[in-house]
């Protein structure tokens, strides 16, 4: 590759003229005009050849709606202060809310046909490449409301329960953070530039860093309270009116999982908590410091650290990809060379990394502020494993290239695990082998302790909102105990505004975006584990997985491909164990440094 390669992305080969395009807002005109068509030709029930237009209709705007959702997601991370980028994402949301008022006819539709006819309806060969999606579609609208009812509620949420996921992004946008340079320069820094300093090898800067960004997220606190009331309020009205008891009924759908997936997988979780504590006493121990704080969990040990350059990181990651996957490492290549990834670290930009995808363009973006961190070269990695699973499945269906955000999350960490074994295995020195192998660690206590706390967390606040309003105080005590809890007593400060700096409390198309990451993360251990012992042949069986993940559950994909049931515990204690081999191998390195 360059040593020159592209630090922000291509946006123009979507839609000529960023928030000012002529063409993305043809695009919308278009969208507009075939919703209204689809709609218009819904009956209480549909024939054999109208269900067959009507499904091609349905995934012709939703490949288009999702490449304009994609689209203006770009446009306002880029820079959270374009004002037209913030009219398009309100004209898209609307789109998006016709376009559900539109498919739950369509659903309502699909209730209405008899099950015998059904089923012969699914023998057609368009219908029958997307039957799993379907028949998914025709359960869940007996599940809901009348459809005249949802779509009202679609329209409504428009500037109310979005508006309110939509007024987060305004809070963060106006969150400034104050800091100084080693000349004594004072420099206002945004939420994604401040956050890459809270893993700063210095404590000293990093201490201060965690005071600033506490104090910023408590100025803020009374506004992000306001707005998680809301969004909790709207959703919980909603379950009701549908007859939905549990908050977690949605989610777990929406992730094509189980109650009882979900259960075993925190048991085995919660099983493991003691090899972690291990780890996180030997930290303190070598950081010098009773406890650790909620800034030290993820830093590296000692206050020196490489910084490694994005052209170093992009070379990276293409060559441990190439030790598994000659088509992962091309397609990445192509992704760092032609401009999919905005990486330029500048003022204005959300926080955060996300990979998101243009279905009608066979494309995928990549967003993160590259500062040179180990964590980023992880990100990295982790939003490549997202396009390439994209990438897979480009030539499926519309319906069935609806993979959930658990599934979603196991390309991406099966990814960040080839990137970070290879490393570990090829390191030369010890004290790089050192900080390679508590990097991979620390996403286990992440997604062990920081996700659980997450999830915690917000179990526990959707059942005191249903009693009514939640203050910014006791949020606070919230979050503090469910860390205290998540990671068995051992930090030393935590961090209570957390529930307010985290865009993932705020996102109103997906309830709960915290544990399909731990089930992301164990089941690609899982199945890296399979890799590591079938080699090349397991590279199509790979493929294979992620081309399914929009067609099945996740207890099927389990069976077909793994051979396992991930209702039970067993699954979940086997991946879990991965991380102990991990923490042993870094005791042995650091018992000596740490007396």
């Amino acid at each position: 590759m360059s040593n020159k390669l592209p630090q922000t992305w291509d946006l123009e080969v979507f839609y000529k003229g960023g928030s000012g395009s002529a063409e993305f807002g043809n695009e919308l005109q278009g969208i507009e005009r075939d919703i209204s068509l689809l709609a218009g030709g819904l009956g209480a029930a549909m024939a054999a050849a109208e269900l067959v237009e009507a499904a091609a209709l349905l995934q012709s705007i939703l490949l288009r709606l999702r490449q304009s959702e994609a689209f203006v997601s770009c446009l306002l991370a880029q820079n959270m202060k374009d004002v037209a980028a913030i009219g398009l994402n309100d004209k898209v949301k609307t789109l998006a809310a016709k376009f559900i008022g539109a498919t739950t006819r369509f659903d309502n539709a699909l209730r209405a046909i008899d099950d015998t006819s059904w089923e012969e309806r699914l023998k057609e060969k368009s219908l029958a490449e997307v039957a799993f999606s379907l028949t998914e579609r025709r359960e869940l609208a007996r599940r809901k409301l009348a459809p005249e009812l949802e779509e009202l509620a679609a329209d409504l949420a428009i500037d109310g329960y979005h508006g309110w996921g939509d007024f987060y992004n305004v809070i963060v946008s106006g969150a400034k953070f104050k800091t100084v340079d080693g000349e004594g320069k004072e420099a206002v820094l945004s939420a994604g530039q401040m956050h890459n300093r809270l893993s700063d090898g210095d404590r000293a800067a990093r201490t201060e860093a965690f005071a600033e960004w506490e104090r910023v997220w408590g100025e803020q606190a009374e506004l992000c309270a306001e707005t998680l009331n809301r969004i909790a309020g709207f959703r919980l009205k909603l379950y009701d009116k549908r007859g939905w008891s549990s908050v977690l009924q949605e989610p777990l759908h929406m992730n094509r999982m189980s109650d009882k997936t979900l259960q075993a997988m925190w048991t085995a979780i919660e099983e493991s908590k003691p090899v972690l504590v291990r780890y996180l006493e030997r930290k303190a121990k070598l950081l010098g410091v009773d406890k650790l704080d909620w800034h030290d969990v993820e830093a590296p040990i000692g206050s020196a650290t490489r910084t490694i350059s994005y052209d170093e990181a992009a070379e990276l990651i293409v060559d441990q990809f190439r030790t598994f996957s000659p088509a992962l490492a091309d397609f990445s290549r192509q992704a760092f060379q032609d401009g999919w990834i905005e990486a330029e670290d500048r003022a204005g930009k959300r926080p955060g990394g996300f990979c998101t995808a243009f279905p009608k363009s066979g494309q995928t973006r990549i967003f993160m502020t590259y500062s040179g961190t180990a964590s980023n070269v992880s990100t990295l990695a982790h939003e490549l494993g997202h396009a390439y699973h994209q990438h897979i499945m480009n030539d499926l269906p519309a319906l069935s290239q609806e993979y959930a955000m658990n599934v979603a999350e196991t390309a991406s960490t099966f990814a960040e695990l080839i990137v970070s074994d290879c490393a570990l295995k090829t390191a030369t020195q010890e004290e790089e082998k050192l900080g390679l192998l508590e990097d991979k660690i620390q996403r286990s206590v992440a997604f062990f302790m920081n996700i659980h706390a997450r999830f915690l967390f917000e179990t526990r606040f959707y059942e005191l909102r249903r009693a009514g309003l939640v203050s910014a105080e006791e949020l606070g005590k919230l979050m503090e105990s469910a860390q205290r809890e998540a990671y068995c007593d051992m930090l030393g400060e935590a961090h209570p505004h957390f529930w307010a700096s985290k865009l993932h409390f705020y996102l109103t198309d997906v309830p709960f975006y915290n544990f399909p990451y731990t089930f992301g993360y164990l089941f690609s251990a899982g199945i890296y584990a399979r890799a590591l012992q079938e080699g090349e042949a397991f590279r199509e069986r790979y493929d294979a997985l992620l081309r399914d993940t929009g067609r099945m559950n996740v207890e099927q994909l389990a069976e077909k491909h793994l051979g396992v049931n991930v209702e039970e515990v067993d699954f979940w204690r086997e991946a879990v164990g991965l991380t102990a081999l991990d923490v042993e191998q870094f005791m042995a390195m650091t018992e000596a440094s740490s007396h």
